[in-house]
């Protein structure tokens, strides 16, 4: 290996879980199966990926960790907090993503891992009932400013109590009722800090609550639903005051996931595009939350944004100036956490000539959500202990909604493949290997 600046990967890593549901129990359960030889990490880039570094004489193709130090998956520990009082072993077992013969032989691991009281407000997330909440003597929920401070000691304690020398805090509860962003509230940081004291509970959402206290802990912050949470100015400000690593949001895993790597064929070939039609059935528990309106919006935004961007009207009005994109999802209950989706294309080809692209998708959703979800938690560590800190763009690959800054007018990169390569770039460059491809 090249010599770097990245610090080892020495001690234990704790990875702290908001939501102990299907994508994270999904998660730990295969880390702790891969550990004892027992399964493979398959679907996660970061452990089974081959980047090319170097060229002619000198090229090869190498694995992540032959490139840069990535923490090892026997040195993770994890902690969540959740507003079920079930241990992970309960949790796995009620999610039904995988057969008991896949949870037993680490069935005493998991139920050592026990939630901590969630910082929860039901008014984000109406369809979520747990008694495993946060409460002052009185009853009543915590401030905002209350729930970062609780938070924030939470940390603090898992950290000395399991004896863990970096943290990554990770998002993989459930979609919060749609935030909008508003300059008064959200630009800057003071100003969101002011909204927190004040208990103002109309434009602080839980999800910033466990975002500032992770930041304000040094810890790397990942966002795996739509919420509006880490991509506000103020929460930059904050991770460049505290020189911690950001990034998107929302975990790119079926849908939106084919959509980014489709769209970029009817663009490369200069196809127009009259409409494509998204649809979902889904019957876990985040399909369950998604049923609620306010909730589903928060998920609609994320999976809108992303053609908009690929297939651009003002580089190419004649092709793409005018089509209708809708998406749906729907709650059903029989398939639980196997999600089935239908995209519907209608594409126009020479002289205007009309043709379809359907594409059915039956997807295992937590199966697909879990290495997403390990892999941004090992390139988050990594990118800290490479001293990059604020938005990483380079993890944008993972997630449905890149981080970009829209204050300046800047737009996300969306398209899976430019994605890919800054990526890449950015793991040769983190190794001491030359960034060598250019983004077209």
């Amino acid at each position: 290996m090249k010599k770097t600046d990245v610090q080892p990967a020495e001690g234990k890593l704790g990875i702290l879980v908001v939501g102990c549901g299907a994508v994270t129990t999904t998660m730990m359960t295969g880390v702790l199966m891969t550990c004892k030889g027992l399964a493979q990490p398959i679907g996660c880039m970061s452990l089974m990926d081959k980047i090319r570094v170097g060229r002619g004489a000198e090229k090869q193709y190498l694995k992540y960790s032959d490139i840069v130090p990535l923490a090892r998956l026997e040195d993770i520990v994890f902690g969540t907090w959740d507003v079920y009082p079930q241990n992970a072993y309960q949790a796995a077992m009620y999610a039904q993503v995988l057969q008991e013969k896949d949870i037993a032989p680490v069935r005493q691991e998991l139920e050592q891992i026990v939630p901590m009281k969630a910082a929860f407000d039901k008014d984000f997330a109406k369809r979520v009932d747990g008694s495993n909440v946060m409460k002052k003597a009185d009853g009543t929920i915590p401030t905002r400013w209350e729930m970062v401070e609780l938070l924030r000691d939470d940390i603090r304690r898992f950290k000395q109590e399991k004896g863990v020398k970096r943290v990554i805090v990770l998002w993989s509860a459930s979609t919060e009722i749609y935030v909008p962003i508003e300059e008064q509230y959200h630009y800057q940081l003071a100003d969101l800090e002011a909204a927190m004291k004040a208990d103002d509970c109309l434009h602080v959402a839980p999800s910033m609550c466990y975002a500032y206290a992770a930041l304000s802990e040094g810890c790397p912050f990942i966002m795996g639903a739509p919420n509006t949470t880490v991509d506000i100015p103020a929460m930059w400000q904050l991770a460049e005051q505290t020189r911690v690593p950001i990034c998107g949001k929302d975990f790119k895993t079926g849908q939106t996931l084919v959509k980014s790597g489709f769209a970029p064929i009817i663009g490369t070939r200069c196809l127009g595009l009259d409409g494509w039609f998204s649809t979902n059935i889904l019957g876990n528990r985040d399909g369950l939350v998604l049923d609620e309106p306010a909730n589903f919006h928060t998920k609609e935004v994320s999976k809108l944004s992303t053609l908009e961007t690929i297939l651009k009207a003002d580089n190419q009005p004649e092709l793409y100036g005018e089509y209708y994109h809708k998406v749906r999802i729907n709650y059903y209950p029989p398939r639980n956490d196997n999600k089935e989706s239908w995209d519907n294309i209608d594409i126009r080809g020479w002289m205007g000539y009309p043709m379809q692209v359907k594409i059915n998708f039956l997807c295992r959703d937590s199966i697909l959500a879990a290495p997403v979800a390990l892999d941004l938690c090992l390139l988050s560590d990594l990118a800290a202990r490479a001293g990059r800190y604020g938005t990483q763009r380079f993890l944008s690959f993972f997630l449905k909604s890149p981080m970009h800054d829209y204050t300046q007018g800047e737009e996300p990169v969306n398209h899976l493949y430019q994605q890919y390569t800054i990526l890449k770039n950015a793991i040769r460059e983190m190794g001491g290997y030359e960034a060598d491809e250019e983004i077209d």
